[in-house]
């Protein structure tokens, strides 16, 4: 199981999750979490792309075998739900792994923590690069004619 916001798809998001598949073996089935817009509200920001259409892209991605909206007032209860063996961590996220697992063994799952190391780097490999390097964009009527 794979978590994430995946606002704005960069090949970051690619790599966490190709990397989550891997770690599974070859007969892995990858579940993504996305989350909702709420808990991007109360975590990061407000979201670019509605949860509805972030869940649908995601759907579409190679990795991914299926995919799932998060819960918005317990986090844990979609883990509940998929009983998944292994959940993986992406680089950016700022979970600490030790409380997740005190977490998950107050509620009896038994589950592999794994944070995805490295990343690929590209000029604009995050969301927030990106809406930065938008918002910095001055006003141009031919780049923005078709918007």
């Amino acid at each position: 199981m794979a978590t994430g916001t995946f606002d704005i798809i960069h090949p970051g998001h690619g790599y966490y999750l190709e990397e989550s598949k891997k770690i599974g073996g070859d007969d892995a089935r990858l579940v993504v979490v996305v989350a909702r817009d709420s808990t991007v509200r109360s975590r990061k920001r407000v979201p670019v792309v509605d949860e509805k259409q972030r869940l649908e892209v995601v759907k579409m991605l190679k990795p991914v075998d299926e995919a799932c909206l998060g819960s918005e007032v317990d986090m844990f209860k979609v883990v509940e739900k998929i009983k998944p063996d292994i959940i993986t961590i992406g680089s950016d996220q700022n979970y600490n792994i030790v409380d997740l697992k005190k977490e998950l063994l107050k509620r009896n799952i038994q589950v592999e923590i794994v944070k995805i190391r490295g990343y690929m780097t590209f000029p604009l490999d995050s969301t927030c690069k990106i809406i930065k390097r938008i918002k910095g964009m001055e006003f141009d009527e031919n780049i923005f004619k078709d918007c």
